[in-house]
């Protein structure tokens, strides 16, 4: 099982602390997606300790206000990363990684915004020297070119959906791909963390994958883990 964070901000930075002692006490690790431009602040310490205690940092994108300059991709909010041909991929890719440089934060997994990446986003990728691409229904293996399915499981953008109906379908697809001893992927942007059903029904999701025999890893325990099989 693969839980992950987006969207951490001083504003939401307490709600992210008690979901991660949340997983602690679970003894679930986090995989955070960090975006290159938070720069140095209580943010980007919380995130340094986290790693300090095993859990997974990938990079999620440089800057999700500036547009692409190829093609604007508006999914409820910019896909930062979702057309870009592999030259402007290369070009963010460089500001990204002297962003983190900056901040002490070495990563070699890769999150894009939205969880689309076009496929010269692959290919910048992979000549930069990541490791590991989890898009929306796969996690790559930029290395061997191996691709496993799973979709990533989250409560999306404003859906004409009930929370209710929202929470129960996360729940259920979470049990489903457990069940099936499939790779569980569970992903929360820390924006819902605000909205208690939201958050209890996340943490359900979890104990249900628990109880269906799934155990929590990290996208960097599990690129990892390939090396060493392949190595």
């Amino acid at each position: 099982m693969l839980v992950s964070l987006s969207g951490v901000t001083t504003r939401t930075l307490h709600r992210c602390a008690d979901l991660a002692a949340e997983l602690d006490r679970r003894k679930v690790p986090l995989s955070v997606l960090y975006a290159a431009r938070t720069g140095e602040g209580p943010v980007t310490e919380w995130v340094r300790t986290r790693r300090a205690r095993g859990d997974s940092v990938l990079l999620h994108g440089y800057d999700h206000r500036i547009p692409p300059t190829h093609r604007a991709v508006y999914l409820g909010k910019r896909a930062e990363f979702a057309a870009l041909p592999a030259h402007e991929a290369r070009l963010r890719l460089i500001a990204a990684k002297a962003a983190l440089d900056a901040n002490g934060m070495a990563v070699d997994g890769f999150a894009p915004p939205r969880w689309i990446a076009s496929e010269g986003t692959f290919q910048a990728l992979r000549e930069h020297g990541f490791t590991l691409c989890a898009d929306l229904v796969s996690v790559r293996d930029l290395v061997s070119g191996e691709v496993r399915r799973a979709r990533v499981q989250e409560f999306g953008g404003p859906s004409q959906r009930t929370e209710t109906v929202r929470c129960f379908a996360l729940v259920l697809a979470a049990a489903r791909a457990a069940r099936r001893g499939g790779l569980v992927r569970l992903g929360i942007d820390a924006a819902d963390l605000a909205r208690p059903g939201l958050r209890q029904a996340f943490l359900d999701a979890v104990d249900v994958s628990l109880e269906n025999r799934a155990f929590g890893t990290t996208y960097g325990s599990l690129s990892r883990s390939r090396a060493r099989l392949t190595g």
